[in-house]
């Protein structure tokens, strides 16, 4: 068996460019949504990820807002920021980048957002409206990965889904996503006992530990759809000397043997995490203008 490609990279463009189309009809309607992202620090890779969603952003059509901080912003006045962002009329949708610098709590700059902004999904009014399946922002990532999942099998009612890792920001929101799907859903992490059992069992496997190829092909129960949310960079010697390369949590060529469905990295998950993103903050615009929220099939 030679498993198919779920190709991320493909399904965030078209779903781009029919979030574009969307923002142009709203444009006639004298609607431009706007997305404010935050940096604090100097975190390369941070820095890298938000230049791409401020470019993705202006392409689909919506207002671009970057405010870069200083490492050494206080707490106050990160918050203060927050503050004048949720009063502001133009922005429908804030990110605040992470990791955050030290100094500063997390937690509660997520809680500072207005939850009808909150379009990474963290707060946790929206957090608590995916777990009681009531309509709110969930997490760009498992969304992401939902709708990659629905690429390939539309009714997933029924199957074994397991999530490996348990993390705010993917594990625990992709469980309920799954679970509003009708799945029989476990959530799976480092302390759980036989995990290559738990694995075995799965019709839909979600990998997202940080542990470069973990998940190995002998944890893959035959024709399971995998998806691999993991983004690791390990050395690559066979490049040359101080050469790395990226790895996602599943030994992918020994799961594609078994998978009837598995996605790449790179290529797979990551493109759909902005993709979402743009998602979620044009339906943030809709929402606080009492707007419906545009058909994206």
């Amino acid at each position: 068996m030679s498993a198919t490609i779920i190709d991320g990279k493909a399904y965030a463009a078209g779903l781009r460019a029919r979030i574009a189309d969307a923002v142009k009809d709203l444009g006639q309607r004298g609607v431009r949504p706007g997305l404010a992202v935050v940096l604090v620090g100097e975190d390369p890779a941070s820095q890298i990820y938000v230049r791409s969603k401020a470019r993705l952003t202006v392409e689909a059509g919506m207002a671009s807002f970057e405010h870069v901080l200083p490492a050494s912003t206080r707490e106050a006045e990160l918050l203060a920021l927050v503050a004048k962002l949720n009063a502001d009329p133009t922005v429908d949708g804030i990110l605040v980048q992470l990791p955050l610098p030290k100094q500063i709590d997390a937690q509660k700059v997520i809680e500072a957002i207005d939850p009808a902004k909150d379009v990474d999904g963290f707060h946790p009014i929206n957090a608590g409206r995916l777990m009681t399946g009531v309509p709110g922002f969930v997490s760009c990532t498992p969304l992401g990965c939902l709708l990659l999942i629905r690429s390939v099998r539309r009714d997933l009612a029924g199957l074994d889904a397991v999530v490996v890792g348990r993390s705010n920001i993917v594990g625990k929101p992709m469980a309920q996503l799954l679970l509003s799907q009708s799945c029989t859903v476990t959530i799976a992490h480092s302390k759980t006992h036989d995990l290559r059992a738990v694995c075995r069992r799965a019709d839909i496997l979600v990998a997202a530990v940080g542990r470069p190829e973990m998940v190995r092909g002998d944890w893959i129960k035959p024709g399971a759809i995998v998806i691999d949310v993991g983004i690791n960079r390990v050395p690559n010697p066979s490049a040359g000397e101080g050469k790395t390369k990226v790895v996602g949590d599943v030994a992918y060529g020994e799961a594609a043997r078994i998978a009837s469905a598995i996605t790449p990295v790179p290529g797979g998950v990551g493109p759909m995490t902005i993709a979402c993103l743009l998602r979620n903050t044009l339906e943030a615009a809709c929402l606080r203008r009492g707007l419906a929220m545009p058909a994206l099939h």
